[in-house]
């Protein structure tokens, strides 16, 4: 019989927490949104979320029972039963971590945390150091195309030249982690360019894209597993996240949203033990997205509310996760708190500062402005769709006609061509189908057809031309 919660101890909470830690951290590395492991043992996803919080306690027969769903090797049972105990010396650590484990000391985590997010050997001799045509895409400093350096962050550093950079990589890559050295700044510069490189050369055709950058994340995990203390592990760690939430973004390029999501539920730990907010933050925006897309509005709001509580003083961090959970709210029709989650990102605009900036490279007024705009313009049009509102959708226009004028004639022209589909799709929302035939005449004309757009221009197409057939104008 378990204690009434008001005669808890101090010590007894904060074990529970422990738990609640620990429960988080393994569901995330399932993959498993909070709803998707309550259906498993018979919880609503919000009586997991109080176990994740330590606002709940559970019983041994159901730690177990989470400890075997998710592969912990006995991590929740063990925790579980610590908490039960009330034993003193339990308070919580990090997300990842054991309880009074030094940050430079042993792994702090039990189970295989270095396997890479997908199965399969490195291929790197399948691979050149530098692929052809990939030495154009290499910057010259970091940071550079949302990446910090994982040793000086925003103060930036130089860029290894190209053909120094292929032999940095080849060694890193054919080295025994179990006898190499420590890792060499250098060799960190040019593991952090070479993903930036990555990241501007897509996944499109004759790319290395994903193929590559999952082989260099494996190859980074064997270090990490070889030299789990020590100054080097935090670069590896902050490396290991990069690059696997770098793996998933090309996939769901690709339209590979499972494999996607098993990406970013990877490289959020990773950042968690790193401490790398952007890049935590970067993988639950996508984690949220990826939700929705599967048509969980509870997960995405679950995964929205956890920016907060990494990022809680950072305002371009409270901007993407009131973005976030107005899309999700929106997916229910509630419009009243749509419009309001969306009021409080823009206010979060006003505030951006020198501290915002330090903690993102991409940070800019104008990336961000445009990254809300655009959120803004699909949540006033789901919303909108969902009770029939014209006036709604007439200010989901606005806000997607402005994410539009944000990009330059030459900028991301794969987010032009989704914005130019948004903007169409919200005019079919205001009752405007003509408006609406006509961008989309813009946009297969653009495209080549529709098999030469991108995925996800793709799957908002599929939205707009299932209105379009209600009004009689697809084609």
């Amino acid at each position: 019989m378990h204690r009434n919660r008001a005669a808890t101890t101090p010590a007894e909470d904060d074990a529970w927490r422990a738990f609640g830690l620990r429960l988080r951290q393994w569901r995330r590395r399932a993959g498993l949104t909070q709803a998707q492991l309550g259906a498993e043992i018979g919880y609503d996803h919000t009586a997991v979320s109080k176990l994740e919080h330590g606002t709940r306690r559970t019983s041994p027969r159901v730690a177990d029972r989470l400890d075997d769903l998710l592969a912990a090797g006995g991590d929740l049972r063990t925790a579980c039963r610590i908490a039960e105990e009330g034993a003193p010396g339990a308070a919580p650590g990090p997300a990842a971590a054991r309880p009074a484990a030094p940050v430079d000391g042993p792994v702090p985590v039990a189970g295989d945390w270095t396997r890479a997010p997908l199965p399969g050997p490195p291929v790197a001799a399948l691979l050149p150091a530098l692929p052809p045509g990939l030495a154009t895409q290499l910057p010259v400093r970091l940071p550079d195309y949302g990446l910090l350096c994982p040793l000086h962050d925003a103060a930036g550093c130089a860029v290894p030249e190209p053909g120094h950079l292929a032999v940095l990589h080849a060694a890193f890559r054919a080295a025994d982690p179990c006898t190499a050295g420590p890792l060499d700044p250098d060799t960190v510069h040019a593991l952090a360019g070479l993903l930036a490189a990555h990241l501007r050369a897509g996944d499109g055709p004759g790319a290395p894209g994903t193929e590559a950058v999952e082989d260099t994340l494996r190859v980074v995990l064997r270090r990490l597993a070889a030299h789990p203390g020590g100054p080097a592990r935090r670069p590896l760690a902050r490396l290991a996240g990069e690059y696997a939430h770098a793996a998933g973004g090309l996939r769901m390029q690709s339209g590979r949203n499972a494999t996607a999501m098993a990406c970013f539920s990877r490289a959020l730990g990773w950042a968690e033990l790193a401490e790398d907010t952007a890049t935590q933050v970067a993988a639950l925006s996508d984690m949220s997205f990826l939700a929705r897309l599967d048509g969980d509005p509870a997960a995405a709001l679950g995964y929205a509310h956890e920016i907060a509580r990494i990022a809680p003083a950072r305002h371009w961090a409270g901007a993407m996760g009131q973005i976030a959970q107005a899309r999700a709210h929106a997916m229910t029709g509630d419009v009243r708190a749509t419009v309001r989650h969306i009021a409080r990102a823009r206010l979060h605009l006003d505030h951006i500062g020198v501290d915002d900036e330090s903690d993102a490279a991409w940070l800019t007024i104008a990336s961000m402005r445009l990254r809300v705009e655009a959120g803004a313009a699909a949540a006033l049009r789901d919303a909108a769709a969902a009770v029939d509102d014209p006036r709604l959708a007439r200010r989901a226009v606005d806000a997607a006609e402005t994410a539009l004028s944000l990009l330059g004639p030459d900028q991301l022209p794969s987010a032009r061509l989704l914005f130019t589909v948004r903007v169409a799709d919200c005019h079919l929302v205001a009752h405007d189908p003509r408006a609406a035939a006509e961008l989309l005449g813009t946009v297969m004309a653009a495209g080549d057809g529709e098999d030469g757009l991108p995925p996800l221009v793709r799957r908002e197409l599929a939205g707009l031309r299932s209105r379009l057939v209600g009004h009689g104008l697809a084609g």
